[in-house]
């Protein structure tokens, strides 16, 4: 099928080669299946909320400058996806390259950016 390949899920890596998110086109999820994000057709990276998290590399990771200058753009989340079920497999990871210190791998390092949507340091307190 020519759309087969946009519900494919693809498992995202850390830099060590773990395999930390599983993307189903536009849409990231945890390895227990359950929804941290999306990314746009120019493989932008944002949260639940709708903060800008990084970009999905070709390996794939997901990375960010370690110092952004200036505001960055939020944007309106999609329309929450249900839950998935994680594949029982993953394929094994490719060789990744070495990050300029300037680049940050995001699962790696800052994991907290992409939270489910019931958590997160930046969900509204309840009034």
């Amino acid at each position: 099928m020519p759309g087969d390949s946009l519900t494919k899920p693809i498992p995202i890596y850390t830099t060590a080669g773990d395999c930390s998110a599983i993307m189903v086109f536009p849409h990231l999820f945890n390895t227990f299946g359950e929804w941290i994000g999306w990314i746009t057709p120019d493989k932008q990276v944002y949260s639940v909320l709708g903060h800008y998290i990084g970009w999905l590399s070709d390996e794939p990771r997901i990375l960010r400058r370690r110092i952004h200058e200036g505001s960055l753009q939020r944007l309106e989340p999609p329309t929450r996806p249900s839950n998935i079920r994680s594949p029982a497999t993953i394929p094994l990871p490719p060789m990744m390259a070495v990050l300029p210190f300037a680049i940050i791998d995001v699962l790696s390092e800052e994991p907290e950016r992409l939270h489910t949507i019931d958590t997160g340091e930046f969900k509204k307190d309840m009034d």
